[in-house]
């Protein structure tokens, strides 16, 4: 049964089959890839770095430049990951890596910031397990 594809119902009536869909912010496609989200990712992060050389120009500190770099950059990066990092190709890995080059480069992040995708994954996925539903105040 190999090499063959999978036989998709017939469509209904009304109800339109699509090749993407975003869920909360998080793009899946229909082959179960993360092609489409990493697309998305980087056309978001290119609006960014562009901002962030805007806010450069007008003289912001270094600091603050950093520190909007985490938010709109690395956070896009993180939010969802353990979702949808386990559907990245090393290609997918490599078009992420260069952002993370370049935000080094035009010195938005620190040497001290993680390293690859793989290293930023690794830490979010740490950080969040470490956060369970049951060690929540009641309450919140």
């Amino acid at each position: 049964m190999r090499g063959r594809g999978t036989q998709l119902p017939p469509p209904c009536r009304g109800i339109e089959r699509v090749k993407s869909l975003s869920i909360l912010g998080v793009v899946v496609n229909d082959r179960m890839t993360a092609v489409d989200h990493v697309s998305h990712l980087l056309t978001t992060c290119s609006r960014q770095l562009y901002a962030l050389r805007v806010l450069r120009a007008h003289g912001i500190p270094r600091e603050s430049l950093y520190d909007v770099a985490q938010t709109s950059v690395i956070s896009r990066f993180t939010y969802c990951s353990p979702a949808w990092s386990g559907l990245c190709s090393a290609a997918d890995r490599a078009r992420l890596n260069a952002v993370l080059r370049r935000c080094r480069r035009l010195g938005y992040l620190d040497d001290n910031d993680a390293a690859s995708v793989k290293d930023l994954f690794q830490s979010h996925r740490s950080s969040s397990s470490s956060t369970t539903v049951g060690s929540m105040p009641v309450g919140v």
